[in-house]
């Protein structure tokens, strides 16, 4: 159950691992392909067309049967999924083994007025959104009247600010900063640096993922293109047209960005079943406790992580949840479901994060790779390297690297 990085890597590598006579293999997801969502601040700036990052689960699992639809139930007791298709009508799934990856969603706060104007960078529907809609507003802005009050919407309509200075957070705002100098002669009326572009987070470091040291020199890229980074404050209310921050400032806007960290799926908390911090519990193997037959990986699951030490109760830490564990999760995940069927032999979930890469557009990024921490034109050819890697799928690998040999090449200012 999922389509994501921890469910599309585990049927991939059953397709491998048992026969067509030793398994029949069923996939329930709301679509039809796998999302590399790491890529998506890069649709948002167009510099990738969305179906780039969108890999066809009919092309790459050609054994596995597809299902669409949510998941609105899980009966344990009688092993049925209550699938509500697209169509809006639910049916039963059976299911003899069943691997829970419902992954996550962006996590809400319960701040006024956020629901109703964020925008997140979730979705292929959300970050084609977002490109629109920022050009939307900047063809607005264009149009106005050269008068104090047409210049007061103006500077409104050109201030985005994105709330989340992680990993999509900062990628999204870098990259579609750079951007603008690549499409700067679509309006006559400003230019680049007069669109303002702040950075909001309760943290005290930007990219916290990646350290204190590559935090601050995602900073420094940041502060020199002049994005204006406001950390250790949060959002206290949002309008259609303002966002008020803690330290009491009132930003006039019309494009709010929610990139404040993900949630498991609320499916999870449908379960009845333990969970901590939201996240499933499960053992060492991915299985869940109670259940025979039962793995849980991915986003929703809390994974024990057996290369870190154990903590002050004697609990084990979990994994992060990221594209690199699902995709790890997937494959043990699938040797554990194929051991239940007698190919091979069950074993825990091991791996040691390799690292983490962000590309801040241009030549900047910042990355840590294997322990080591880059900066500059390496750490951003390692980033591409890296996702031009992990893409699942040679078509999606030559669409996306034609895509960035062929992108616009942006001001030399605004590389730097």
């Amino acid at each position: 159950m999922g389509a994501g990085f921890a469910g599309f890597h585990t049927l991939r590598r059953l397709e491998r691992t048992l026969s067509p006579e030793q398994a029949s293999l069923v996939l329930v997801a709301p679509s039809d392909y796998l999302l590399y969502s790491p890529l998506l601040p890069e649709v948002a700036t167009g510099v990738l067309d969305p179906r780039d990052i969108a890999v066809s689960l009919r092309q790459t699992l050609r054994r596995t049967t597809p299902v669409f639809g949510h998941v609105t139930d899980v009966d344990f007791a009688s092993r049925t999924l209550t699938v509500l298709g697209r169509d809006g009508k639910p049916e039963q799934q059976r299911w003899d083994r069943l691997v829970l990856t419902p992954g996550s969603v962006t996590r809400e706060f319960d701040i006024p007025g956020v629901a109703e104007h964020a925008r997140g960078l979730k979705t292929l529907e959300e970050a084609t959104f977002l490109r629109n809609h920022v050009l939307g507003q900047l063809d607005l802005a264009d149009a106005l009247p050269d008068t104090p009050a047409g210049r007061q919407q103006r500077q409104e309509l050109l201030t985005v600010v994105a709330v989340g200075a992680g990993y999509t957070g900062t990628e999204f705002v870098a990259k579609m900063q750079n951007w603008m100098y690549g499409i700067a002669d679509r309006w006559s009326s400003f230019g680049p640096d007069d669109v303002r572009w702040l950075l909001i987070d309760l943290a005290p470091h930007v990219l916290p993922e990646l350290g204190p040291r590559l935090g601050a020199e995602a900073m420094k890229v940041l502060h020199h293109r002049g994005v204006e980074v406001r950390l250790t404050v949060s959002v206290v209310s949002a309008t259609a047209t303002s966002v008020t921050l803690t330290d009491g400032d009132v930003i006039s806007t019309r494009t709010l960005v929610w990139s404040a960290g993900v949630a498991p799926s609320p499916l999870i908390a449908t379960l009845g079943l333990p969970t901590t911090k939201g996240r499933l519990v499960v053992n060492d193997d991915l299985s869940v406790p109670g259940h025979t037959h039962v793995w849980a990986l991915g986003d929703s699951a809390a994974v024990p992580d057996l290369t870190q030490g154990a903590l002050a109760d004697g609990s084990r830490p979990v994994t992060a949840p990221t594209a690199q564990h699902a995709q790890r999760q997937g494959h043990t995940a699938a040797r554990n479901v194929a051991a239940s069927l007698g190919v091979g032999q069950s074993r825990p979930y091991r791996h040691r994060d390799l690292g983490l890469v962000a590309d801040l557009g241009g030549t900047q990024g910042v990355a840590k790779a294997l322990g080591v921490p880059l900066t500059g034109p390496i750490a951003k050819v390692t980033a591409r390297g890296y996702h031009l890697f992990a893409l699942p799928s040679a078509a999606a690998k030559v669409r996306v690297a034609t895509d960035w040999l062929y992108a616009r090449s942006c001001r030399p200012v605004s590389c730097n």
